[in-house]
């Protein structure tokens, strides 16, 4: 039977005793029956732990050592997958065991703090839903695709080992720590463990840094819609369908997630029949085929009345669609792939990991492979999502672990399926499609000479490829769909009509993958402009103490619209850039996310350092120093790179010299107007990656400082606490996806316990 442990203090020791009421059963597992559960190595166990093991060290040797001309894409699958289910079932243990040491005796602040709104207590499962609906935007999707220029294994070996020891690492400790703190946003916890200089710094990038990330998701959406009237049809229909789902889930089926859901489901697959009906139409394709410019507006309209409706009537049911659809085309495309096993022809290393003139992406593997591929990796647009939202709704403190690690990990394996999809496409329709009209040309025939002349391996494309690959998939073209998104949707059309279907079912493949990724990106889109709104308000609150009330519309309208005005301004840049925007902004985008990372990872340092766990402080330390050094490297070339390609600077001087000359077209830009274009694009990228970086560097200092202060003052008692002062919950509800045998015992208890004794079972918020 589980028995209640002895009172002991939170965690660290320096909480106080947490008293249970005598009146309930336990609220946690005793740890000695928990532990023994974990120890316990039967020969079943071992044996399934051996075989993963052995499986995943097959996959890797097939994968990194084994140079055949081609490679099989089900070793991909194999290789994720077991060093997922090793590094959750024991490295992220580690980190519990000596790092968090959750307390499932203590009340979570969605238990003490319970308000109905923004405190509630939320089922695991369905908050794992939620918590990888939000930070599963479309960097796992893009990243992945672009950096398929420099071959397969670079972006494998860092997906894969990069979230392990640093992506799902961070998400864990941000989720956890923000949980002790009340669920403290991430500039509110740098502010209080870094100090005024550190904590400002981190405020400021972190609202620089979130600008210049919804503006990047919403130019993917932007590129895969352009000229597409099928596309902007169906991904058109969603915003309707969430509206519907909201309205029927708040008034006509209260709390009937499943079922809601499935009519979601069905009225999607609707919107993508319809969408093909509509754009085989004369009037279909006059109406819905806009331009990208149009479309850009579309969002910016889109992101600031998505961000100040209520949760529940977009927000909410858009989470509930994406989370089945996300997890499901992810399981679906894996299975596909194990079925079909299409044969991978991409190299591992391609002729441009060794450059840094790729036409996808300049610069050369190390740093900006690292920061091309962010999400999926490591990503500090999850840290956002870690701290402040996801830790307002958890049940017990064990379920940070499942919820904030596997997160990430799943996270991981839509990249892994993005690579995959994207690799497995002719290698010259991968250019094609990937690199900007200004050097394809913008037609089959310029674009397939264009291919061919970069002497790659094998690759010799034709005209009528391009033609009969954009036919099957119901486009027009498919020349310079940059961005990654268009790329992933031909490469899972082009392994599920192996799978089901044919050729003949390409374009609903094609279709449905682009709906698929919209509503990855327009979740991100809404939520992160709500995320920024809320951070400004409370940036604005220090000084005009109004602001921090959220429910004073004028205050929030104001600010929803200052931060829609911001990413709409660099959205509108990047569409319009002569160079193509996905294709100078992504590193950008890159570079800002890693360096949000590293602020992160600097508040979890100082904050491990004041918990006097210096031993394992290498957890921390390891992920920060090599963020810190990419995004700081990737930097400095951004800034000082003599050459065109890479230096913002470099190019801006290159285009404002060809426009003293008095040149009418130079590069890629056809008109002076352009060339202004390049050079007023050029100097606000340059000018914003010298902000980021020393803002970032600020922080990362103080953090250190703060760190070396801690070993310091170890065992004098000198540190603050800033952890919310441990409270004795009054609640049970398991750790992981399937309760252990002591968990289910203990949940018999409580439902024996007289509904007026205890707290409202948790709800699906």
């Amino acid at each position: 039977m589980a028995t209640a442990p002895e009172n002991r203090s939170g965690s660290s020791g320096r909480k106080g005793a947490v008293d249970t009421d005598p009146a309930l059963p336990p609220t946690a597992v005793d740890e000695a029956v928990r532990e023994s559960e974990d120890n316990k190595w039967t020969p079943g166990k071992i044996a399934l732990w051996a075989a993963i093991s052995l499986l995943g060290g097959v996959a890797w040797f097939m994968l990194a050592i084994v140079r055949g001309e081609t490679v099989n894409a089900i070793w991909f699958v194999f290789a994720s997958v077991c060093t997922y289910l090793i590094g959750y079932r024991f490295y992220s243990k580690v980190i519990e065991r000596f790092i968090t040491k959750p307390d499932d005796r203590r009340a979570t602040p969605a238990e003490y703090k319970a308000d109905g709104k923004d405190y509630v207590r939320t089922d695991r499962n369905v908050l794992f839903g939620h918590h990888f609906a939000a930070i599963a935007g479309a960097g796992p999707l893009v990243g992945p695709v672009i950096a398929a220029q420099m071959g397969y294994l670079p972006g494998t070996i860092w997906i894969i080992v990069g979230v392990v020891l640093a992506g799902a690492v961070q998400d864990y400790l941000v989720m956890f720590f923000s949980m002790r703190r009340g669920g403290r946003s991430l500039g509110q916890m740098a502010r209080e463990e870094l100090g005024v200089i550190g904590g400002t710094a981190a405020l400021v990038a972190t609202l620089l840094i979130m600008v210049i990330i919804v503006a990047i998701l919403a130019l993917v959406v932007v590129n895969a819609l352009g000229e597409s009237p099928w596309g902007v049809f169906s991904v058109g229909m969603t915003i309707p369908i969430a509206l519907f789902m909201g309205v029927y889930l708040r008034y006509l089926r209260p709390g009937k997630v499943m079922e809601v859901s499935i009519i979601g489901f069905v009225l999607l697959m609707a919107a993508i029949i319809g969408g093909g009906m509509v754009a085989g139409t004369a009037w279909g394709v006059d109406v819905f085929t806009l331009d990208k410019v149009t479309i850009a507006w579309g969002l910016i309209v889109y992101g600031f009345i998505a961000a100040i409706l209520p949760v529940w009537l977009l927000l909410a049911p858009r989470d509930y669609l994406s989370t089945f659809m996300k997890i499901g085309v992810i399981v679906m495309l894996a299975l596909a792939i194990i079925v079909v096993r299409p044969e991978i022809n991409v190299p591992a290393f391609s002729e441009f990991a060794s450059r840094e003139n790729g036409p996808v992406f300049p610069g050369a593997l190390f740093p900006f492979l690292f920061v091309t591929i962010a999400c999926g990796a490591l990503s500090g647009f999850h840290a956002l999502i870690s701290s402040g939202t996801t830790p307002k709704l958890i049940e017990k403190e064990r379920q940070t672990r499942f919820i904030g690690y596997g997160g990430m990990l799943m996270e991981s394996f839509v990249a892994i399926m993005a690579l995959v999809a994207a690799i497995s496409i002719d290698r010259g329709l991968y250019f094609a499609m990937n690199a900007p009209a200004a050097l394809t040309g913008g037609s089959v025939e310029t674009a397939a000479t264009w291919v061919n002349s970069l002497g790659l391996a094998g690759v010799n494309i034709t005209p009528e490829l391009l033609t009969e690959t954009a036919r099957n998939v119901g486009e027009h073209s498919i020349v310079s769909r940059t961005g990654g998104a268009p790329t992933l949707a031909v490469g899972l059309a082009h392994i599920m009509q192996q799978f089901i279907g044919g050729t003949a079912m390409m374009s609903f493949w094609y279709h449905f993958a682009i709906m698929f990724e919209a509503l990855f990106i327009l979740t991100a889109v809404d939520a992160g402009t709500r995320v920024a709104r809320f951070m400004l308000q409370d940036s604005i609150g220090n000084f005009v103490p109004k602001f921090k009330e959220a429910s004073w519309r004028p205050g929030a309208w104001l600010c929803t619209a200052i931060m829609v005005g911001a990413w709409g301004a660099v959205l509108l840049m990047g569409v319009t850039d002569p160079l193509g925007g996905i294709n100078t902004l992504f590193p950008l985008f890159g570079i800002a996310n890693q360096l949000l990372a590293a602020i992160a990872l600097s508040v979890c340092l100082a904050i491990v350092a004041k918990r006097g766990t210096f031993k394992y402080l290498w957890i921390v330390a390891l992920p920060l120093a090599f963020a810190a050094v990419v995004t700081i490297t990737a930097s400095y070339q951004k800034i000082f790179s003599p050459t065109p390609a890479v230096g913002y600077f470099a190019n801006n001087a290159a285009f404002s010299k060809a426009l003293a000359d008095g040149k009418t077209e130079f590069g890629t830009a056809k008109t002076v107007a352009a060339m202004e274009a390049v050079v007023r694009n050029t100097a606000i990228q340059g000018w914003l990656s010298v902000i980021f970086v020393v803002l970032s560097i600020i922080v990362i200092a103080t953090a250190v400082l703060a760190t070396v202060k801690a070993f310091q003052n170890r065992g004098t008692g000198a540190e603050k606490d800033n952890e919310d002062p441990a409270l004795p919950s009054r609640v049970f509800a398991p750790a992981g996806l399937i309760p252990t045998a002591a968990e289910r015992e203990l949940l018999a208890e409580w439902e024996k316990v007289p509904a007026n004794l205890r707290f409202e079972r948790a709800g699906h918020h």
